[in-house]
């Protein structure tokens, strides 16, 4: 029999494991010794973090190619095919969501593997959970253009779609250039456009706040650099 590829929520920021890993999702990641990871120096960080019962250099750690070819994909799931059971972990959050690991559960998916996901912390969830934003129609974008007006020209697309859909649209940026998206946001959306911006999740430092675009515009901007952050937006009524 096959064996089973768990997709292992990880920390959102530095915190106990108890903070944020229910206690079942622990136990099951502490009994794995093997690891399929997006980082491998971050997986060694969280498996730390959860006091994993073995030491480090007896728990296998397999990073993921920038590039996952077929021949990567048989190799990594090749364990799985011989009844060893294995744990996919993403940088932060949930494996397989804005995450390159979701390629490895397709490819499992083929060869009849048991796929179990596991409970834990997911940003873009927990985020749409805080915004008061509409909850039945969302998309998630990943990241926006970088450079201008590439950036503008996407955010009014957005902010025009969110309005003929009655969508919330959800979005990333690299922490260091929160600043520069957010103000970008500002300048693209319509007045009354809302505007949710949750920082640090499930961080002590946690601040989630859903203003319209207008009140945006008469605030002090928050502080948001070098923050992990998600930005939603909704024009709507």
């Amino acid at each position: 029999m096959p064996g089973t590829l768990y997709l292992i929520p990880t920390a959102l920021g530095d915190v106990p494991w108890t903070a944020y890993l229910p206690a079942e999702t622990h136990e099951i990641a502490c009994r794995l010794t093997r690891f399929i990871v997006e980082n491998a120096k971050t997986a060694r960080a969280e498996l730390k973090r959860i006091e994993h019962p073995l030491p480090l250099r007896d728990i296998a750690i397999e990073q993921l190619p920038e590039k996952l070819a077929p021949v990567d994909t048989e190799r990594l799931l090749a364990p799985l095919m011989s009844g060893e059971s294995i744990g996919l972990m993403s940088e932060a959050g949930c494996p397989g969501v804005a995450d390159p690991g979701a390629l490895l559960v397709r490819r499992a998916h083929e060869l009849g593997i048991a796929v179990r996901p596991l409970t834990g912390p997911s940003s873009l969830l927990l985020a749409l959970m805080a915004s008061g934003l509409e909850g039945q129609r969302f998309a998630f974008h990943g990241y926006l253009p970088v450079r201008e007006p590439e950036r503008s020209h996407r955010i009014a697309e957005l902010d025009k779609e969110s309005r003929r859909l009655d969508q919330t649209q959800i979005f990333i940026e690299a922490p260091y250039r929160n600043i520069a998206l957010f103000q970008a946001l500002l300048a693209a959306c319509r007045p009354e456009t809302r505007l949710c911006v949750a920082a640090d999740l499930t961080l002590p430092t946690e601040t989630v706040a859903t203003r319209k675009v207008a009140d945006w515009r008469r605030s002090v901007v928050p502080p948001l650099d070098r923050r992990p952050t998600v930005f939603l937006l909704l024009n709507a009524d």
